[in-house]
């Protein structure tokens, strides 16, 4: 009995009250993290690696299914005499969610599951990958984005001409500065989250982020989507903006194009620069 009342004073006391928990548990000392190095601004010798293609293809093939998806989803929206006969605007928003979900988890391991150009650049800026990769990835996701909506057009050509083919553009009522404050913030709100659920120094934590990654970043598109849709139809993907103005075509589709680069691009450099600075402080830290 005396040995089992020592104990539970040593278990009630073996903490002391400031003991830190959370995030301020998070120290160098007797963790097996270690900061990862800034990659290089050129990697030539990506070039000559089967992975760099297979990266590129798979960011090709996951823009292709994410504008596939949900541009058939946008049209089935306004194509329906009523909101209540189709899924939507909420639908429309877990359409672009649920797809961010299911693509990043299918391509986060070959990749990195990025799927927006915004989120290159962002990553690009923290010295996540290399300028090399970064414009490859840009291109294969345009490219990507590009097939993804002329299928949709192939599929129903009325309907997508009639509909503006899902084409990102200012709505009736606000202002170009006011889509251009849109798309910065939602796309900050996206490319902060990507850089929270894929932290290195948490996944070195708590095991379990790597595998929830995809569902706050999901999460973060839909939400978005939600409060942006009435806005500009809501872009944060240059790609995604890109591909349908293309196939759309028409001056409507053109007139505000270049908000739906230059807001999530610069979105995604504040993101970058809070996390990087602010959350991180990685440029006050010791070598």
């Amino acid at each position: 009995m005396e040995g089992r009342e020592e104990d539970v004073r040593v278990g009630a006391n073996k903490f002391g009250e400031r003991q830190p928990i959370g995030t301020a548990a998070q120290t160098q000392d007797g963790k097996d993290y270690r900061e990862p190095l800034p990659a290089p601004l050129f990697e030539p010798s990506e070039l000559t690696s089967w992975s760099f293609y297979r990266a590129g293809i798979a960011e090709f093939v996951a823009t292709f299914l994410f504008l596939y998806i949900t541009l058939l989803t946008v049209m089935g929206v306004v194509r329906s005499p009523t909101k209540c006969a189709s899924v939507g605007i909420q639908g429309i928003a877990w359409a672009f969610g649920g797809m961010i979900f299911a693509l990043v988890y299918c391509t986060a391991g070959i990749s990195g599951g990025h799927i927006n150009p915004a989120v290159t650049f962002g990553l690009l800026l923290a010295r996540k990958l290399s300028l090399t990769r970064a414009v490859f990835y840009m291109v294969m996701q345009c490219l990507g984005a590009i097939c993804g909506a002329g299928v949709v057009k192939a599929f129903q050509k009325t309907q997508y001409e009639l509909h503006n083919g899902g084409a990102n553009m200012v709505s009736a009522g606000y202002s170009k500065g006011d889509g251009l404050g849109a798309e910065i913030v939602g796309t900050f709100v996206l490319v902060y989250t990507v850089f929270s659920a894929t932290d290195a120094k948490r996944s070195a934590r708590d095991s379990h982020v790597p595998i929830l990654a995809p569902l706050p970043i999901g999460f973060a598109v839909f939400l978005v989507h939600l409060a942006t849709i009435p806005i500009t139809g809501t872009g944060i993907n240059p790609a995604r903006s890109l591909g349908a103005a293309i196939i759309y075509n028409k001056d409507l589709g053109w007139d505000d194009h270049w908000i739906f680069w230059v807001g999530p691009f610069i979105g995604a450099a504040l993101a970058a620069l809070y996390h990087q600075v602010v959350i991180r402080a990685i440029p006050f830290k010791a070598s």
